[in-house]
């Protein structure tokens, strides 16, 4: 399909895998100072799934676009191009994309990662769009997919207790649309981030140490910078897409604390009504904890076909951004 002025990436499948092992709260208690009350009051978290030994990044970010292949009714040789989102790809190089391409048995096309920790999923989605209007693919497999139980410091009780793993997909399709904002598919992007802010959260590790590290986060700066850089780059992304947040049906906010996800929605004029809410199940999944919540969404009934969806994701770097898109 040739670019236009008024294609859109239309989602026409999504899925999502989960580790068969879950970890509720008490599990911490035995070997930190914590419990289940103390991290359910200032997470919203009541457990989360971690892989078994031996399943990488790439296995769990193939099952879920399987899952989202299989939802449009489609095979790995539809496909033009993936872009995962992920920083605990399972080797410095290749890019997990081209091992779950592999996986897939997808000869065609590219596939490359892209890494911008919590906000990975939405550079990706914006990624797969522009190459969809610019007529460069006319099906894109986005995923977002993490094993951060690899990167966990154990000893740490402020962030270990805060993450998990999973994966997620949308299947993107070019579709001709009006150029309205009633049209399906992604209306509007926003994008940004901020170096300065590397040590509010990062991880100690890599080629300059010889160590894969752990993870290291501040968590009240993380905070403070969280609501208003959300909300904010919502409220730009809904702008550009010509709708306000009357408009909206689901905010599908990043999954990473229930006090961020309901700052952002009071701030937004929101009720949690409108929020589709994961973190309690799924814990901090990084760039799989949209694609995750979308697909759940969907499965309990809450998302449906025209609904007006926000998502919106901040992450180490500092990187934020949202995406509005009709379903």
């Amino acid at each position: 399909m040739t670019a236009g002025n008024n294609l859109r990436a239309v989602v026409i499948g999504c899925g999502h895998y989960l580790p068969e092992r879950v970890v509720e709260n008490a599990e911490f208690e035995a070997a930190l100072d914590t419990n289940d009350e103390w991290i359910r009051t200032r997470s919203g978290i009541e457990r989360r799934h971690f892989a078994a030994e031996g399943e990488t990044t790439s296995m769990m970010a193939t099952a879920a676009a399987q899952a989202a292949l299989d939802d449009a009714g489609l095979t790995a040789d539809d496909v033009d191009a993936i872009v995962l989102a992920t920083s605990t790809a399972d080797f410095t190089f290749p890019s997990a994309a081209t091992m779950v391409q592999a996986q897939l048995g997808m000869k065609q096309g590219y596939a490359f990662d892209v890494q911008a920790v919590c906000a990975g999923f939405v550079f990706a989605l914006t990624n797969a769009n522009a190459l969809i209007v610019s007529g460069q693919a006319r099906r894109v497999l986005v995923i977002g997919a993490e094993t951060f139980s690899k990167i966990m410091d154990w000893t740490d009780r402020s962030t270990c207790v805060l993450f998990g793993d999973g994966a997620g997909a949308v299947l993107l399709e070019a579709q001709n649309g009006t150029g309205a904002p009633t049209d399906r598919g992604i209306l509007s992007t926003d994008l940004n981030s901020d170096g300065r802010y590397r040590d509010l959260l990062y991880v100690d590790g890599g080629v300059s140490t010889g160590t894969s590290g752990y993870l290291r986060m501040q968590g009240n700066q993380v905070f403070r910078h969280a609501v208003g850089k959300l909300a904010a780059t919502a409220t730009t992304a809904m702008e550009r897409a010509g709708v306000t947040t009357a408009d909206i049906d689901w905010v599908v906010p990043h999954q990473a604390n229930i006090r961020i996800i309901q700052g952002t929605a009071k701030k937004l004029d929101l009720p949690m009504d409108n929020v589709v809410v994961t973190v309690q199940d799924h814990g901090n999944t990084s760039a799989a904890s949209i694609p995750l919540a979308l697909s759940v969404g969907r499965q309990r009934g809450q998302i449906k076909q025209g609904d007006l969806i926000v998502t919106e994701a901040i992450g180490g770097g500092l990187a934020w951004g949202a995406v509005v898109l009709r379903w």
